[in-house]
């Protein structure tokens, strides 16, 4: 799934993402504890942007949606696939790029009037009716379904319409000649077939056992690239709060209270599932798309399978799934549609609801009352949330009063004896180096390179629990000796063999790919052998990833003429062209404007994204990691605890 994830990820990742809206109309679940953080931390910054600040409360808000929506499309999603994706980083990331851009608007005097957000809201298809806009009432209400606030809306509607208006003029200025625009279309059309035979390093079998003589000889030729960084020293106290949680006893009263005072945490949103059969008008006129509509549902009437008339007769996205529009999607449909699914009960049908583009027959499939899940249901989670919290915030306390006694006289080891704390050495690490199973973010290390001599920290946050160091000494960078890197030389010059090995294989491959099919030769070396059907410039080939030398060659290489071994990066690989797909200039005469408007909208996203990155040194951007890891590792702690069986 990892990769899958990656993969729809980057999908999301041009110049412009900030510019879409920024409300997808969905129901998030109502997640306890909010409040409490809200409480605590509302004056503290997980960044500042310039003058402008990222409170803890809105940054939890904003990743606490992100996972829920993550969640509705993984059903495995869990904390450590959320840290592998770097999920909380890059919903900060895009609050403070949001930040910056709205800063620049308001530098260059960009707003939004009344007229351009009424205009915004009256647009989407969703306010509409037969082409015109629903009305204040209607519209407050759909608002008021899917729990966004009027103010709330509005106020990131006029945000996008300043955002669109700041992208129009930065990029007001960008041109593009001819023979860019030649190039886009060649790049965006032309294409090949091609076979390839792939040899990852790292499946190469080496078994032999470097004789020591040979590693030094090989360290002595490469020495210049072995060094020692700076490495440094130091004390630490660490409060685990998974240790601290396991002492925590927590009584039926206070778990009563807390199941009255976050009622909302254990109410499950009513649940409805909705299919449909959609006719359009494809330029008949309003009574013959209802005519039809209207024969389709007599039919179901009489007895027929509504799926199977969806497979059919449908014309929109959902019609291959025999009309079914899940859970959630079914909230995109048009307003007189949404009304027929809010007075229908489960297993009940519409009649023909007339739309502005043809018209529709919703059924209901299935529809549960929202409801509250019994204490009894609940106890074990809500044990595990307050056990989170205290086992937390005794973290917290504990760091809290250590650094106040620490700083006091000036020694952490003095100060853990008298508050009966024990402490631990870190050893000598490099900046961000883990500690394991204390700290693998390795941001207590990062914390102590941080510190002038004998300096103490203040409380780091970990995923793990809470800890403060003092710097002890430091080790500046030097030149390694060789029995300092003997392990590392070792896998390195097994690494270097295994690449000669796998060299030497596929230049084997390539000279008998004349006598053999590449199938035949893929199982004799043990490869991965891939065809791909319509390979363009700068695609994702599947073991090799991106490579502009493997796309020079598929576009040169003679047809049918294996390549020499052509090094990806983690190993080697050999193409074989079998057809190639190129244009000409008349067929690029044809689509001159298409493409002109393709490969212009590329060039300002790629200046736009150069533009981001000079704001941000301009404006400045300073992150608390502290508290940014601390807010980050608490909703993680509250996930978990929801997903928890009981």
């Amino acid at each position: 799934m990892l990769k899958s994830m990656r993969k729809n990820l980057k999908s999301l990742a041009p110049a412009l993402w900030f510019v879409i809206a920024a409300f997808i109309i969905s129901i998030f679940a109502v997640w306890g504890g909010a409040g409490r953080l809200g409480e605590g931390r509302a004056s503290n910054a997980v960044a500042s942007v310039g003058s402008k600040r990222i409170s803890a409360e809105t940054y939890y808000s904003n990743l606490r949606q992100r996972l829920e929506s993550l969640k509705e499309q993984y059903q495995d999603l869990d904390p450590n696939f959320i840290q592998q994706l770097n999920i909380p980083y890059r919903v900060l990331e895009e609050m403070i790029q949001r930040s910056l851009l709205l800063q620049a608007a308001g530098r260059m005097g960009i707003r939004a009037s009344d007229e351009e957000i009424r205009d915004r809201i009256i647009s989407y298809p969703v306010f509409q009716k037969d082409g015109q806009f629903i009305g204040v009432a209607e519209y407050e209400r759909i608002l008021s379904w899917n729990r966004i606030s009027v103010e709330e809306f509005e106020k990131n509607l006029a945000e996008d319409v300043i955002l669109d208006k700041l992208v129009k003029a930065v990029t007001a200025g960008i041109a593009i000649s001819d023979e860019e625009i030649w190039e886009s279309f060649r790049n965006s059309s032309e294409s090949v077939k091609m076979d390839y035979a792939a040899l990852e390093t790292s499946k190469v079998e080496y078994d032999q056992e470097p004789d020591p003589a040979v590693l030094r000889e090989y360290f002595e030729a490469r020495k210049d690239e072995y060094k020692i960084p700076e490495r440094r020293e130091g004390t630490f106290v660490f409060f685990n709060t998974d240790e601290l949680r396991a002492e925590i006893q927590v009584s039926d009263e206070e778990i009563g209270k807390y199941y009255q005072d976050n009622a909302p945490q254990f109410r499950e949103p009513e649940k409805v599932r909705v299919s449909r059969i959609f006719i359009p008008l494809d330029g008949r006129e309003q009574a013959q798309s209802r005519a039809e509509a209207q024969s389709i549902l007599d039919r179901i009437r009489a007895g027929e399978d509504f799926g199977q008339m969806a497979l059919v007769y449908s014309k929109d996205r959902k019609a291959s799934e025999k009309g079914d529009w899940g859970p959630f999607e079914w909230r995109e449909l048009a307003p007189p549609e949404q009304t027929e699914i809010g007075r229908l009960e489960a297993g009940g049908m519409s009649g023909v609801v007339d739309l502005e583009d043809g018209a529709s027959i919703i059924k209901v499939t299935e529809k549960e009352a929202a409801v509250t899940r019994p204490l009894e249901e609940v106890k074990g989670q809500i044990m595990t949330i307050l056990q989170d919290e205290r086992g937390r915030s005794e973290a917290e306390g504990n760091a809290s009063r250590l650094e106040k006694e620490a700083k006091k006289n000036g020694s952490l080891t003095a100060a853990a004896q008298k508050l009966g704390f024990t402490t631990q050495s870190t050893g000598l690490v490099k900046s961000g180096e883990s500690l394991i199973l204390i700290d693998p973010s390795g941001a207590i290390s990062q914390t102590m390179f941080s510190l002038e001599e004998s300096g103490i920290s203040a409380p780091v946050f970990t995923y793990k629990g809470v800890g403060i160091v003092q710097l002890e000494k430091s080790e500046p960078p030097r030149p390694a000796s060789f029995e300092e890197v003997e392990l590392q030389v070792r896998d390195d010059y097994i690494d270097a063999r295994k690449k000669e090995i796998a060299l030497e294989r596929m230049n084997r491959v390539k000279s008998e790919l004349a006598s053999s099919d590449i199938e035949t030769l893929g199982v004799r070396y043990g490869l991965e052998v891939k065809t791909a059907e319509e390979h363009k410039r700068g695609q994702y080939l599947s073991t090799i990833g991106e490579s502009d030398r493997i796309d020079r060659l598929a576009f040169t290489l003679p047809i049918g003429e294996p390549s020499d071994p052509v090094d990806f990066g983690s190993g080697f690989a050999v193409i074989r062209i079998l057809e190639r797909k190129e244009v000409t200039r008349e067929e690029f005469a044809e689509k001159r404007d298409e493409e002109r408007d393709n490969a212009l909208q590329a060039k300002k996203n790629q200046f736009f994204s150069s533009y981001v990155t000079q704001l941000r040194e301009d404006i400045g951007v300073k992150i608390r990691y502290d508290l940014f890891t601390q807010v980050s590792s608490e909703i993680l702690s509250r996930y978990t605890s929801q997903e928890e069986p009981e």
